[in-house]
């Protein structure tokens, strides 16, 4: 497969060269944080830095598992190859997997002509010891796996974008599974996932029991788009005959999150404009993910598939995300744009069916601003509009810029 140029990370990261703040780039596991941070290396090369400018160090190959448990080490092998004389850029991949990373971070941070970046693949990376360390002093760039305009630039042919969609909404959007032929992408997606439950999950909170916690992440990607909580999923699970506690499932949501397996997002009353504090709804990082635990169940849900790639692609532009609350009814999504403006979304496969259609539309007339309000669907029509509301097709919205 070619390299996809990922435009928008890489210039985010050019923008924030050279700026005194550490650099930390956040995401599921083959996500693409690595290739991101080597494209940026390749961009620096262009600008005169030379390779004796550069340290590029992953946590997770082999050669460097000596300097795991070894800072002091790692620390003077890193100072060891630069000139501090000129600019240098220190790249820290997994940096998670290192004991006491928080030090390294700060002492290299610290020192002059250093710019730091570094990568994690769960959320212990800011809610560490470093988050305090480090308050202020850095800033983070999410990274998500392919959108649907990515990933059509690694097809050879896309004369029928309805096709790849439904192929994308199947397989998902992780780089290293798009290169491969059908019959392996449920394996490679196999080993993704157990590599995060195992290192990201298990290890790390010293968990026993991997069936309960597959049990509740099988709930979970089944209940795609449906308001839940930890009670409900306890009080399922009990009724299947699993002998488990709400606080264990609340430590297991909480680490589903951590990993970025999952992301929650909170309810708001359009109304009271306040945030709620429960009834949230979770959105999976990649549907790929959702196929490998429910199966071809998975395919069968399409209106929350749908929602789910919506909900990635508004966090993908830089929106402050929620699930909305108006009166009785709900809009599916609540979003406050990076220029600080409010918009509505609602996400339905199709509203050729006039109930579908006055379902759909009602939480808009209940809110009672004139904030944009936009309905997605994949019904194949010209884009219209319907007292304020803006029906457009799900795959040419995905396709703007």
């Amino acid at each position: 497969m070619k390299q996809i140029l990922r435009q928008d990370y890489l210039n985010t990261l050019i923008g924030l060269k050279d700026k005194n703040l550490i650099k930390m780039l956040t995401g599921v596991r083959r996500c693409g944080k690595s290739t991101v941070m080597r494209m940026f290396c390749d961009y620096l090369k262009t600008q005169d830095v030379q390779d004796s400018q550069i340290v590029f160090m992953n946590f997770e190959d082999f050669e460097n598992h000596r300097w795991l448990d070894d800072l002091d080490g790692l620390y003077y092998h890193i100072l060891n190859q630069l000139d501090l004389s000129k600019p240098n850029y220190v790249f820290l991949d997994e940096v998670q997997n290192v004991t006491e990373f928080e030090r390294l971070v700060d002492g290299l941070y610290v020192k002059p002509n250093i710019d730091v970046y570094v990568t994690g693949s769960n959320a212990y990376l800011l809610s560490s010891e470093l988050g305090t360390l480090l308050t202020g002093r850095y800033y983070t760039i999410h990274i998500l796996p392919f959108s649907f305009k990515e990933y059509l630039l690694t097809q050879a042919d896309i004369s029928r974008t309805d096709l790849l969609f439904t192929k994308y909404m199947q397989n998902g959007g992780l780089p290293g599974a798009i290169e491969l032929p059908e019959a392996n992408i449920r394996a490679y997606v196999k080993g993704v996932i157990e590599n995060i439950i195992q290192k990201d999950v298990l290890v790390r909170h010293n968990w026993q029991n991997q069936e309960y916690f597959n049990k509740t992440t099988a709930f979970l990607f089944d209940a795609i788009g449906s308001t839940i909580s930890p009670k409900k999923i306890t009080n399922t699970l009990q009724s299947s005959g699993v002998k488990i506690s709400h606080n264990t499932i609340g430590n297991y949501l909480d680490a589903l999150t951590e990993c970025y397996l999952f992301y929650k997002v909170k309810r708001f009353d359009v109304k009271d404009r306040q945030l709620l504090m429960t009834q949230e709804k979770y959105y999976s990082v990649d549907l790929g993910f959702k196929r490998f635990f429910l199966g071809e169940k998975a395919s069968l849900d399409l209106g929350h598939n749908l929602e789910n790639i919506v909900y990635l692609e508004l966090i993908r532009r830089g929106n402050e995300v929620h699930i909305g609350k108006a009166k009785d009814t709900e809009v599916d999504f609540v979003v406050n744009t990076p220029q600080n403006d409010r918009e509505y979304y609602q996400v339905a496969w199709s509203t050729k069916e006039e109930s579908v259609w006055e379902r759909e539309i009602r939480p808009f007339e209940l809110i009672k601003d004139y904030n944009k309000r936009t309905l997605l669907t994949m019904d194949i029509e010209p884009e219209s509009s319907y007292k304020g509301i803006q029906k457009t097709n799900v795959i040419d919205w995905l396709l703007k810029d």
